[in-house]
């Protein structure tokens, strides 16, 4: 009996100690290292302003409290900053990547030829909230609401191929017959509200609601944008306040809808954050740890309430992955339908 209880004694303590030791090398490997957060977009917009947010609580919530500092790298729509992560940045878990969901979905859904990275490999580290887009245009355009743009002639601005502001420009013209022009090409947000403050185009969709909500409070107080349409599976509260209505509404047919709800469908992992598949699985368990530790950090929420950032239900870097998994086993052929209706912005 004495042999049995030191056996299994020395067995709870060598159980209980390789937590301890893992977190110890966790914290070793991290003391006095730097943590780039990668950003897919230019300075100022919804993305910058949440990878900002990230970058300056996570490293309290790290094993051996790295410095963490933002870094952007825009262009194709995200897919840059994801490919960077997944071949070019550091493997050892100092790279921590923010990318639009549209990047994610493209080796699935765009030119495969454009893009070097298996989405399903990546690891996924959590979002901090579900994503809300708005088609918004200037109130002294001639666009009054959503259903002008099946009417006449709408110039809207655009990123590059890809990006939401494209894709759902896109498809509410290849899907739903819109007389949509877009100008596309724009670095990101910033750049587009500026040419419509400029006149040079209408407006924009698939834009984030809390872009305009945080870095743009002043273009709903002071009348200069109006919201004319939502763009997502359920309603937002305080859009449906402005009038806006979905756009799933103008769907005709069962097809139709189906389309427009895969693409909103990535909107529910809104901002999602990832490391590259060849990063240590205790450093992924640790930035996961650390991820969902900070949404829950008074600091950091409060940091966020004084910028008007919404942190709506965010997801967990597991269950980031099941969704994402889920996502890029949808059948072929809606594959193709999205394809088709989401291909091009004219």
């Amino acid at each position: 009996m004495i042999s049995f209880g030191r056996a299994a004694l020395a067995a709870f303590l060598a159980l209980t100690a390789a937590p301890a030791r893992a977190q110890d090398a966790v914290a070793s490997f991290y003391k006095g290292r730097q943590v780039t957060v990668v950003i897919p977009s230019s300075a100022g917009g919804g993305y910058d302003l949440y990878g900002r947010l990230v970058a300056r609580h996570i490293g309290r919530h790290l094993p051996g409290a790295p410095n963490v500092v933002a870094s952007n790298m825009a262009g194709a729509a995200g897919v840059v900053a994801a490919q960077y992560i997944y071949a070019a940045g550091a493997k050892d878990g100092t790279a921590l990547g923010l990318v639009y969901p549209n990047a994610i979905m493209e080796p699935l859904t765009g030119d495969r030829g454009n893009v070097r990275y298996d989405s399903r490999r990546f690891n996924f580290i959590g979002s901090a909230n579900a994503e809300v887009f708005i088609c918004y245009v200037a109130t002294k355009s001639p666009v009054k609401g959503f259903a002008d743009v099946f009417e006449r002639e709408v110039i809207l601005g655009a990123s590059g191929a890809g990006a939401p502001s494209s894709e759902y420009t896109a498809m509410y013209n290849n899907l739903l017959g819109a007389k949509i022009k877009v100008v596309a090409g724009y670095p990101g947000i910033t750049e587009i509200g500026l040419a419509i403050e400029k006149g040079e185009i209408h407006g924009t969709c698939g834009s984030s609601w809390a872009t305009m909500t945080t870095g743009r409070p002043h273009w709903l107080a002071d009348n200069i944008m109006r919201v004319i349409a939502q763009e997502n599976l359920k309603p937002h509260p305080d859009i449906e306040k402005l009038g806006a209505p979905l756009t799933l509404t103008f769907a005709k047919t069962p097809e139709q809808r189906r389309v427009m709800e895969f693409v909103y469908a990535q909107a529910d992992f809104g901002r999602p954050f990832l490391m590259a598949p060849e990063t240590p699985k205790d450093r992924v368990e640790a930035m996961r740890k650390a991820f969902s530790d900070m949404l829950a950090d008074r600091e950091f929420l409060d940091d966020a309430a004084r910028q008007k950032m919404e942190i709506v239900n965010p997801m967990d870097g597991a269950t980031l992955q099941t969704t994402i998994d889920r996502l890029m086993a949808t059948p072929p052929d809606v594959v193709e339908r999205v394809k088709k209706a989401t291909g091009g912005g004219k």
